[in-house]
């Protein structure tokens, strides 16, 4: 007996991120799936996808960030919930989809005694049952190792430098928060056709989110400049960037980052700062409370849609980016 099969998509997403997971399936053309999410009196989850996956592609869509309503932690458990729930219903393929994928900054032992926690976090998808990692602008490349399967690295370069061709003039100068992320913005300025300038600076041991700008390697004196970098979580390292900079000559800074998560002072520190212009993407939800005038979301939808589209059709994900998603 012979059976021809149809590949089925399924599409589902956790509840840290939906308006992004609605968007993403519209993109796509195909319906969201009800996960069936509920929590518990204890608030232990639990999920029951509504519709069968047996034998069907599944993609599981969440990001591992604080809402108002979840922490991170909650946001990390009821992905691995669902990727589990997707492995036990006898889904043929799981992708775990994490826009913003969580505890990204451990990514090594800094000092002694410390977790690798980006490590955790893949070891546990890949046991709940994932087979395939999806990720936008990870904290650093290494990660892509620490999954024991297929890794998607995408980058949210195409939809920034698209609108910031509509807001900089030229020779403008694309400027590095650190000496980590240099090689981010050279891809940035040959994209752009602007020079690169690092912010070399010194990070506090005592507390962990304090930073010390000490100085520019670039010409930027008279000259527009924009930050890159992957994140802004409290805003320190952006805001002592900006003061570096306009120290040095800068006529005007803006920033860009993939992922707002924006944690305690961040929005405080941004209104009041000199920024003209903060942009970021929708991979992390931003409520009405942390919106303010020179904020600018872009949609980072099209870009994961694009490569969910090419994971399901076993074609080329990095041809979206012209390779420019490999680092």
């Amino acid at each position: 007996m012979e059976l021809v099969t149809k590949k089925r998509l399924h599409l589902f997403t956790g509840r840290a991120n939906p308006a992004l997971a609605a968007e993403i399936a519209g993109h796509l053309g195909v319906e969201l799936g009800d996960a069936g999410l509920i929590d518990f009196a204890n608030g232990e989850i639990k999920c029951r996808f509504g519709e069968s996956v047996r034998g069907g592609d599944v993609f599981i869509i969440q990001t591992h960030a604080a809402t108002e309503n979840m922490s991170v932690n909650d946001t990390v458990m009821e992905h691995l919930i669902l990727v589990d729930a997707a492995r036990r219903a006898s889904a043929k393929r799981i992708t775990a989809v994490a826009p913003f994928y969580g505890y990204a900054r451990q990514d090594r032992k800094a000092q002694g005694r410390e977790p690798i926690t980006a490590r955790l976090i893949s070891d546990l998808l890949r046991r709940a049952g994932a087979d395939r990692l999806v990720s936008i602008d990870l904290h650093s490349g290494q990660i892509q190792g620490f999954f024991e399967g297929p890794v998607d690295h995408l980058t949210a370069a195409p939809v920034i430098i698209k609108y910031l061709r509509t807001l900089i003039p030229e020779g403008s100068v694309i400027v590095s928060p650190d000496t980590g992320r240099v090689k981010v913005a050279e891809r940035y300025a040959k994209r752009l056709h602007c020079e690169v300038a690092t912010i070399y600076k010194r990070r506090s041991l005592q507390s962990a989110n304090e930073v010390e700008a000490l100085g520019v390697m670039g010409d930027v004196s008279d000259r527009t400049c924009v930050i890159i970098d992957d994140m802004v979580d409290t805003a320190g390292t952006i805001c002592a960037a900006v003061d570096t900079l306009l120290e040095h000559g800068a006529s005007d800074v803006l920033c860009a980052t993939t992922h707002a998560v924006f944690s305690g002072p961040a929005v405080d520190r941004l209104k009041s700062s000199r920024l003209s212009k903060v942009i970021v993407t929708d991979t992390v939800p931003l409520p009405a409370a942390k919106r303010f005038d020179k904020l600018e979301v872009l949609s980072a939808s099209g870009i994961l849609a694009d490569a969910l589209e090419s994971v399901f059709e076993d074609t080329s994900v990095s041809e979206i980016f012209d390779g420019d998603n490999l680092s």
